[in-house]
């Protein structure tokens, strides 16, 4: 008997010996073979799969490392978390410009990646200048020089804009190439998508960071939180696929990550609604600290316990803010409709073949891949605030915008003379 040096089965005489190509066909099965077996003990699960292991240590890692530095932006304050935004929206831009860009074009073409930038810096200006023009009108002390250029600027902002938007159109027309037409115009509607996708939608953080840190702070965690317990539950737990456009995703890790966030969503607005430097609105571009009245929605009520509770039961009544009744929607929405940013991203990088937006952020992917959710987290924020929390009262604030948008120097000065005389009459 002569025995195969590949390790197989025994062979009698006269038998051909099996071609290279064979031992590769044999090869090949006995692996299908192996994968079929894995699967049928369980494979699929991501918590018998060693190589998710290390993934799980690198994306905890620098998940503590982002942590830690969105602690210390939450710390110094309103205008440090502005800039954070801002950074991520151009981290984000750069990502999703290069995502489609075609190097051979690109040389034919000098300058028109430049074009790209313009377009995006022009919507920055248009999108932070109609949220911020009421910081900028509060900041402003008696310096005239200061006061004029802000005055300016909140006045002319749209046309400011308008203006240098048209010069981008311009630029463009004017840059056409006959052989680069269809790859010109591909990549100017893919600018104005990438301008929909992160400024209409991450632009309203800003706007709730200056209502409140808390209305900013508490839908930024839930999102946080929904997606680290959806993958600690998917990878231990996870059995049922949830969604085909992403496979790893599960029914346990969904339905364990609703109801962690939705018990996160009620302590933690209880504990943030105990600080100041969170609940207070921010009314100008100062890093001072602040100071102000918590109102009725950061005052705790008291709530008698129903009859039935257990005696050995050490409370009687409870105090809940009324804040963290809202919270609870915040939850809801965080655990059931902001996922599907992250349906949507998955589709969209399946549609084009690559795996992640960008590789800035290890174990996470790119500034995209992380806040997919988060942009349709806070358009639902501001939303639900503007229309369910915020108290429609005229302020100072908005009479003083008014002023500054509508009347010219002279007539200020008037409406000065005017309200001494009003109040000097009072008096």
């Amino acid at each position: 008997m002569q025995r195969d040096s590949s390790g197989g089965g025994d062979v009698t005489p006269g038998t051909p010996s099996p071609t290279h190509g064979g031992r590769l066909r044999h090869r090949k099965r006995s692996s299908e073979v192996i994968s079929d077996v894995n699967k049928t003990n369980g494979a699929n699960l991501l918590l018998n799969d060693q190589n998710k292991y290390k993934s799980m240590l690198v994306r905890t890692y620098s998940s503590l490392w982002m942590m830690a530095g969105f602690v210390f932006l939450i710390y110094m304050g309103h205008l440090y978390i502005w800039a954070m935004v801002v950074v991520i929206q151009i981290f984000m831009a750069k990502e999703l410009f290069n995502l489609l860009r075609k190097a051979n074009e690109d040389r034919q073409l000098p300058g028109f990646r430049m074009l790209n930038w313009h377009f995006f810096f022009t919507a920055m200006l248009f999108t932070y200048g109609r949220f911020l023009s009421r910081q900028l009108v509060n900041t402003v002390t008696s310096d005239k020089l200061l006061y004029k250029l802000v005055n300016g600027l909140i006045k002319y902002q749209m046309f400011i804009c308008y203006f240098l938007y048209i010069a981008g159109f311009v630029w463009f027309i004017v840059t056409l190439k006959k052989k680069a037409y269809k790859y010109q115009f591909s990549q100017y509607a893919w600018t104005h998508m990438i301008l929909l996708m992160v400024f209409a939608q991450s632009s309203f953080t800003v706007a709730n960071i200056y209502d409140g840190i808390f209305w900013f702070l508490l839908p930024a965690s839930l999102i946080a939180i929904n997606d680290v317990a959806a993958y600690f539950f998917g990878f231990f737990f996870g059995r049922t696929p949830l969604i085909k456009l992403s496979p790893k995703k599960t029914w346990e890790g969904f339905i364990g990550a609703s109801v962690t966030t939705m018990l996160s969503a009620f302590v933690l607005a209880n504990f943030m609604g105990h600080f100041q430097w969170l609940t207070c609105p921010r009314k100008d571009l100062s890093t001072g600290w602040l100071h102000c009245d918590p109102g009725p929605m950061f005052t705790p009520e008291s709530y008698n316990l129903p009859g039935w509770m257990p005696q050995w039961f050490p409370w009687r009544e409870v105090a809940i803010m009324p804040v963290q009744w809202h919270a609870l929607a915040l939850g809801l929405f965080a655990s059931i409709i902001a996922p599907f940013g992250g349906f949507f991203a998955s589709g969209f990088k399946r549609a084009f073949k690559f795996k992640d937006f960008g590789d800035s952020i290890p174990g996470h992917g790119g500034f995209t891949d992380r806040m997919d959710c988060q942009m349709v987290m806070a358009v639902f924020a501001y939303i639900y605030y503007q229309s369910f929390v915020m108290i429609q009262d005229l302020s100072v604030e908005t009479i003083l915008e008014q002023i500054l948008r509508n009347l010219t120097v002279e007539e200020q000065h008037d409406l000065y003379e005017q309200l001494g005389k009003l109040l000097a009459g009072a008096n």
